[in-house]
């Protein structure tokens, strides 16, 4: 598997090799931490920090924080009430008006195996109250439905794909952006995996070409 590690590090160098100027021709990073903490038999605590950026190491696009509360009914079905705070530069290389967001989120998740594949369906809705600079405040209602679907390949190391939708419903044209890409998932122990990968986001206007790079934290204390 050290390959998978080697090829994916010389896909990056290539793809930042090969990069113009404008935001869509950049290959921007994201850089995450995800956690979960099982507090009893039904509740656990979720947690998230994203750092990312329209190229790999520089020009900061946004940061988000977000904590919820999960309340699992049975194995293949759990529900999170939680909220977010998000800061962010709605532009690349440019002055811009800089975005302050608050959000509170409904997410109801179903999971599912085939064989060896475990999908999991997310279905998000989202109360998105959005600040830029001073003069500008706006509320809006988002639902997001998010499928991803992974398979294993040893006892450590797994490959995912995913499709996230984004609607925005409180106007006439819907459809905000899709999210699509794959990637790969290493345990290190029970508590801690590292994933990596591709993935595009294709909005109205214009598609971005990100890599993510997180840690994903279980812990329990219950």
């Amino acid at each position: 598997m050290k390959k998978i590690g080697i090829l994916f590090i010389l896909i990056l160098l290539c793809l930042k090799t090969n990069a113009q100027s404008a935001a869509e021709d950049k290959l921007g990073a994201w850089y995450m931490y995800n956690g979960s903490h099982k507090l009893t038999e039904k509740y656990s605590l979720q947690t998230m920090a994203h750092f990312r950026y329209y190229e790999v190491t520089s020009n900061f696009q946004q940061e988000i924080y977000r904590l919820g509360v999960n309340y699992k009914f049975n194995p293949k079905m759990n529900l999170t009430l939680g909220a977010s705070y998000s800061t962010g530069d709605l532009a690349y290389d440019v002055p811009s008006p800089h975005l302050y967001e608050w959000r509170l989120y409904e997410d109801f998740n179903i999971n599912s195996t085939w064989g060896k594949f475990k999908a999991r369906h997310r279905l998000r809705l989202e109360q998105r109250f959005i600040h830029k600079n001073i003069h500008t405040d706006e509320t809006q209602n988002w639902f997001r439905y998010d499928l991803n679907v992974n398979y294993p390949l040893t006892d450590s190391w797994s490959v995912y794909v995913f499709n996230e939708i984004f609607l925005n419903l409180d106007r006439s044209e819907v459809f905000a952006q899709n999210w699509t890409g794959a990637g790969f998932l290493r345990k290190i122990n029970k508590n801690l995996k590292v994933k990596f990968g591709y993935f595009q986001i294709k909005q109205n206007s214009r598609t971005l070409k990100r890599v993510r790079i997180g840690l994903l934290l279980n812990t329990d204390f219950f």
